[in-house]
């Protein structure tokens, strides 16, 4: 399958490499191509610079987002919360008619709030928006033509992609979406991933459960040993 993934943050490589190792012809992309090809120093989260790992991964070339987005089947969007509503209403033409899988979480950093949560890196951020809406809902608002489905958002994106790496992957992931076939679409490609448990929230708006889940994500990090990965399973 030709499967684009917009974005070149860790989290988005989990996801290159990982669609590549499966046989998947993968085109990434970014904002400015070039841009990114020329940095030599490591990102804000300490990711080394994108030519770096092309190297390691030849065959997955750099597009633009919207060049990418038009070679895709699927889409997978790693673009950070805060732009992800105007980077793909710019490209809704090329992601028309396409399943657009959303991880992304409306995180807003440096908050200038009254009780700030102190984390290893500074202040947590706040959600924006936050319980009467969500991003997945906003993307979904901003791309009619385009289904949309939240998931892989209540794990970090290496987990994503390697389950079995958590207590032999039992452990459960979670889709939401207004078409049931694209929910379906997301749960295959997990399922590829090796997930066994995917459960099905239904439409988008359980989209806001889940990133609301970000913050208590990062308090169980923070109680286990931060950068320890975890799974959270449902129990029937």
């Amino acid at each position: 399958m030709k499967i684009a993934v917009l974005g070149t943050g860790g989290g988005a490589r989990a996801h290159i490499a990982k669609l590549a190792e499966l046989g998947h012809e993968v085109h990434v992309g970014t904002r400015a191509p070039k841009a990114t090809l020329a940095r030599t120093e490591p990102d804000m989260m300490g990711t080394p610079p994108y030519q770096q790992f092309l190297a390691e991964h030849p065959g997955t070339g750099l597009h633009t987002f919207g060049d990418a987005a038009a070679e895709g089947d699927l889409v997978i969007n790693g673009i950070d919360g805060h732009n992800a509503v105007a980077a793909l209403s710019a490209i809704a033409d090329q992601l028309a008619g396409k399943t657009l899988i959303d991880y992304a979480v409306p995180f807003v950093y440096n908050p200038d709030i009254e009780h700030p949560w102190p984390t290893p890196w500074g202040a947590m951020p706040v959600l924006d928006p936050c319980d009467s809406d969500s991003l997945g809902e906003q993307i979904q608002r901003a791309l009619p033509r385009t289904k949309v489905v939240k998931a892989f958002v209540t794990q970090e994106q290496a987990t994503v992609v390697d389950p079995k790496a958590i207590g032999g992957g039992d452990h459960t992931m979670f889709v939401a979406g207004e078409d049931a076939d694209a929910r379906q679409q997301a749960t295959d490609l997990l399922t590829s991933y090796g997930w066994n448990d995917v459960l099905d929230l239904g439409g988008i708006v359980a989209a806001r459960g889940m990133e609301m889940y970000a913050h208590m994500h990062s308090a169980i990090g923070f109680a286990l040993g931060f950068g320890t990965h975890f799974g959270v399973k449902v129990v029937r």
